[in-house]
């Protein structure tokens, strides 16, 4: 399910419904409705404002970028930005990175995410030898909670009233992924 080409070590990545691409500046105007989205910003704890010409630049120099790789969500055949999946704070020596998510409004809901993830553990395993896969998603995101969950993360602490919801706090759940329970998963399903 997943090919993988590389172009300056910054992947694409072939799935069923999705492919996954690096990041370019004719995206800039889907980031743009990603990064001012209220729900979505609720939903990932972003209390940053941005300014559309830095989300510009943001696009055209992302895939420049050291430890990290960005990649678009697009259906197979198709160019349009849907969200984006990234791996960043990747060492080289504890072999870790971290797993960031993100979908456009119109676009939550589809299991995209849930291949796009597929796509970029694969990557991360196999393609860059990493050992551990790590992120944190707010408490009151079940839904990513449960996709997490049912691609084999662990909860692995809880930071309480780390990010705000509103007038309200809410928790920011850790959890990872280490290789062998990745490859234990990938014995017991067909990825």
């Amino acid at each position: 399910m997943t090919e993988q080409t590389t172009s300056s070590e910054k992947p694409t990545l072939q799935g069923e419904m999705l492919t996954l691409r690096p990041i370019r500046a004719a995206d800039a105007a889907a980031v743009w409705e990603v990064v001012t989205d209220p729900e979505g910003k609720r939903l990932t704890g972003t209390t940053a404002t941005f300014a559309r010409e830095d989300v510009d630049r943001w696009c055209a120099t992302v895939a420049d970028l050291p430890g990290r790789v960005d990649l678009a969500i697009t259906l197979a055949g198709q160019d349009e930005y849907l969200g984006e999946i990234v791996l960043n704070d990747i060492d080289d020596v504890v072999r870790s990175a971290n797993l960031r998510l993100v979908m456009r409004p119109g676009y939550r809901g589809r299991g995209y995410g849930t291949e796009a993830i597929e796509l970029v553990l694969g990557f991360a395993f196999d393609g860059l030898g990493l050992h551990r896969v790590g992120l944190d998603v707010l408490s009151v995101n079940s839904r990513a909670l449960s996709l997490y969950e049912n691609l084999g993360f662990r909860v692995e602490g809880r930071r309480r009233d780390a990010y705000r919801d509103g007038d309200r706090w809410c928790d920011a759940i850790d959890m990872g992924l280490l290789e062998d329970e990745y490859r234990a998963g990938q014995l017991g399903s067909d990825r």
